[in-house]
């Protein structure tokens, strides 16, 4: 499945991109409606909806981390698809995901100059390679909110048990280089309200750059 769905402001000139699996894509109407609920800023949300989670949105092939299904490294083509939609240049073009495609968001924005911002949710950074990827790269956006639940890291699994000291790896690095990134911290573990955590990443990067207050946040920012 390669669809594409819009939710749309009438001429709005930001337009958030939002890559999904079939499974997320049914929830992208409610996600939509928790956005709009938190940003004044009119704007259009397409989902890119990929066929592979692993496959689709892993930057380079890695290994299997949990179960058996290892990552197939083709972001390159889904950044592809995700570009041939981004040609307007009077528009704002915001790039954000949950969990496996939030990080696909951070490494899609080292790859192209085309996303002013970023909204990484849960992002998958103990992905192996990636921090280092991410520290000799950057981003090319001006903006990032990341966030993470506070109990992710509580797991057995020890690749994943490091992404709260990646996640901060991950802000100190993007800071260093003078992206305007925060870091919101959320309650409970990763599968915890996902369309809820990736409407507040968005709204967050979208208030910034329309300098309008944030609003209807829960956070304790920067723990």
């Amino acid at each position: 499945m390669n669809d594409t769905l819009v939710y749309d402001e009438a001429d709005a000139s930001v337009v958030l991109i939002r890559p999904t699996d079939a499974r997320e894509a049914r929830e992208t109407e409610r996600e939509y409606a928790l956005i709009r609920a938190r940003t004044a800023v009119d704007f259009c949300l397409t989902a890119v909806v990929v066929e592979d989670w692993n496959r689709d949105l892993s930057p380079w092939p890695a290994p299997a981390v949990f179960g058996s299904e290892a990552f197939g490294g083709r972001a390159a083509e889904t950044l592809a698809r995700v570009l041939a939609i981004c040609k307007d240049p009077a528009k704002t073009y915001l790039v954000g995901g949950y969990s496996l495609a939030g990080l696909f968001a951070l490494w899609a924005a080292g790859q192209t100059d085309r996303f002013a911002g970023v909204a990484a949710a849960s992002p998958s950074v103990w992905f192996p390679g990636f921090t280092e990827y991410l520290r000799e790269s950057g981003v090319r956006a001006n903006r990032v909110c990341l966030s993470l639940g506070d109990k992710e890291a509580k797991t057995r699994n020890p690749v994943m048990a490091t992404v709260a000291d990646r996640i901060r790896e991950t802000r100190d690095i993007l800071t260093e280089r003078g992206v305007a990134c925060t870091l919101e911290w959320n309650a409970g573990g990763h599968f915890r309200e996902p369309d809820l955590r990736t409407a507040n990443a968005f709204a967050r990067v979208m208030n910034g750059i329309s300098a309008e207050p944030v609003s209807l946040f829960q956070s304790n920012e920067d723990n």
